[in-house]
């Protein structure tokens, strides 16, 4: 790996159940930061998208539009039962495919971590 992984997360209309679980990922109990990964605020840092969510009409113009932003290579990872299938809510908006897909309603922050890592050399590949 090149240099550490830094997130951008999209969420697409969700319960914030996968929300919730991505930012425990990053607090001191599970502490992705000491692994060098990084949630960034602006998509134009970005490395690897982290997308939750069922999607809407609506939010994915918004999403595309935040995709086109993020320089390449970049990495998708797909979180939640939502952002696969459309969940429990059976939502059949337009969806952002992903390179990685991490089923769970929601996943735990530890699988979210690995996900991550996978991203990392993923993205590190495409250089």
């Amino acid at each position: 790996m090149n240099k550490s992984p830094w997130c951008y997360l999209i969420s697409q209309g969700t319960c914030n159940g996968c929300e919730l679980e991505v930012f425990a990922s990053f607090t001191p109990r599970y502490d992705a930061e000491r692994a060098g990964m990084k949630l960034v605020p602006s998509p134009r840092h970005a490395d690897i998208v982290l997308v939750t969510g069922c999607g809407t009409k609506k939010g994915s113009i918004q999403s595309k539009r935040v995709l086109e932003q993020i320089p390449d290579p970049k990495v998708i990872i797909q979180i939640g039962a939502c952002a696969l299938n459309g969940g429990i809510f059976k939502c059949k908006g337009p969806r952002i495919e992903g390179e990685i897909r991490l089923e769970g309603c929601p996943p735990r922050p530890s699988e979210i971590i690995e996900a991550i890592k996978k991203g990392a050399k993923l993205c590190s590949s495409k250089r």
